[in-house]
């Protein structure tokens, strides 16, 4: 075919037109080569008019995934393999990172926010399905900020209008107690620290919740909140050994990050727990610290529910009870005396009011930055408007006053200058 010309590789004439996908192509009949790409027809008004459109003008070149796209898409995947994640939460994240490209901001964003994106949509499949995943393990795997990924999750949920439920705290705590190095003993692990999953894993959860009743997790990350519990879960079972280990050495033990609030909720479970044992008899007469509060977590734990009534709602109902019950027959006390109720309180003294069950936003509300009163540059010998003399004038004589002053004001400008 003297006419088509020939081809760029082996210099062949023998060029022949094959079809291929619906594309014509001419195509070299020697090696195989493809010289040149037909063209598409690709809407109906150019179909009716026999119309060819190139393939670079048509929309099937806006339809084709971006370089961009194409490698999101494949860290999806990825993080999803990574974490071990079942096939179907993979087709789920891959079609929420699709439907988030779409938008235009979202293509047009960063790299930085791209990358936070692939986590954000393994992080909304996993919540969907209950899969007990924290924010912060996708943070780690993507070396990504915290506070970045957030405000980002947060954006993704709204723009895609998801349905994404709550965390189950106790899934949480069993995938996060999973990750501690002190199961087993090691060389760096000493065999006093090693403990029981089990043992520790029970204890943990019934102080998690513990900490969910009386308001310690409401409105607070949840890992600072595990952390402590599982540190005093430890302690507890072994007090003798462990009491003198810090919760700062625990963590380098346990080989996990100690999240930065993770001592003040320490101290503030440490706090509920003191205000439990005081409600009990043989535990009150030992006048607890917050260090040896810790031998006594598994009786408190165990009757955890009604100490927290007492302590933070029904107790002064239950002591003036107590109060009012009559003394038993020859044990007859004096005025002064210590009476023989449980209390170990003087006769006629009312015991104090129990701690109000309030979260600790409440308890302690920060402090608020007083506004400076504003600078007054009044000094009084500003000139008064007459709009606003009359509303100085009190008495009668006051008012003849100024209408005789205002009379002679007048009569004094009229008169003319002498020459």
């Amino acid at each position: 075919m003297p006419g088509r010309g020939r081809c760029p590789d082996c210099g062949s004439t023998e060029l022949v037109e094959d079809s291929h996908y619906s594309q014509s192509q001419l195509v070299c009949s020697d090696c195989g080569c493809v010289v040149t790409e037909g063209v598409l027809t690709t809407t109906f008004s150019d179909e009716g008019n026999l119309r060819e459109v190139t393939y670079s003008r048509s929309t099937g070149e806006n339809e084709q995934v971006s370089r961009s796209q194409q490698q999101g898409l494949r860290r999806v995947r990825d993080l999803c393999r990574v974490l071990q994640l079942p096939p179907t939460f993979e087709d789920t994240a891959v079609a929420y990172y699709q439907q988030a490209y779409r938008h235009s901001g979202i293509r047009a964003a960063r790299l930085q926010k791209k990358e936070v994106l692939v986590g954000c949509c393994v992080l909304i499949t996993c919540r969907q399905h209950n899969w007990p995943l924290t924010m912060g393990a996708i943070c780690t795997l993507l070396y990504a900020d915290l506070d970045v990924f957030s405000s980002i999750y947060m954006q993704i949920v709204k723009l895609l209008g998801l349905d994404v439920p709550s965390l189950c705290l106790a899934e949480l705590v069993k995938t996060y107690c999973s990750s501690f190095k002190l199961f087993q003993a090691s060389p760096s692990v000493p065999a006093k620290y090693v403990e029981d999953k089990e043992k520790m894993l029970s204890r943990t959860l019934q102080l998690v919740e513990l900490a969910n009743e009386t308001w310690l997790v409401t409105g607070r990350h949840p890992l600072p909140v595990i952390t402590a519990a599982t540190f005093l879960a430890w302690q507890s079972l072994q007090p003798a050994d462990r009491l003198s280990c810090s919760l700062a050495r625990f963590c380098k033990l346990a080989n996990v990050d100690l999240p930065y609030p993770a001592s003040s909720r320490l101290q503030e479970l440490l706090a509920v727990l003191l205000r439990m044992a005081e409600q009990l008899a043989w535990l009150r007469v030992l006048r607890l610290d917050k260090r040896s509060v810790v031998k006594h977590i598994g009786d408190l734990l165990q009757h955890r529910h009604s100490l927290v009534r007492l302590a933070f709602r029904d107790g002064t109902a239950e002591v003036e009870t107590r109060g009012q019950e009559p003394p038993a027959w020859g044990q007859g006390q004096r005025e002064g005396e210590v009476g023989n109720n449980s209390l170990g309180l003087p006769q006629g003294k009312r015991p104090a009011s129990p701690a109000l069950l309030l979260p600790p936003c409440m308890l302690k509300p920060p402090k608020r930055i007083c506004p400076a009163p504003p600078v007054s540059t009044v000094t009084g010998d500003e000139n008064i408007s007459d709009s606003e003399i009359e509303q100085y004038l009190r008495t009668p004589q006051e008012v003849r006053d100024f209408q005789r002053a205002q009379a002679a004001r007048q009569a004094a400008t009229s008169v003319p200058n002498p020459p």
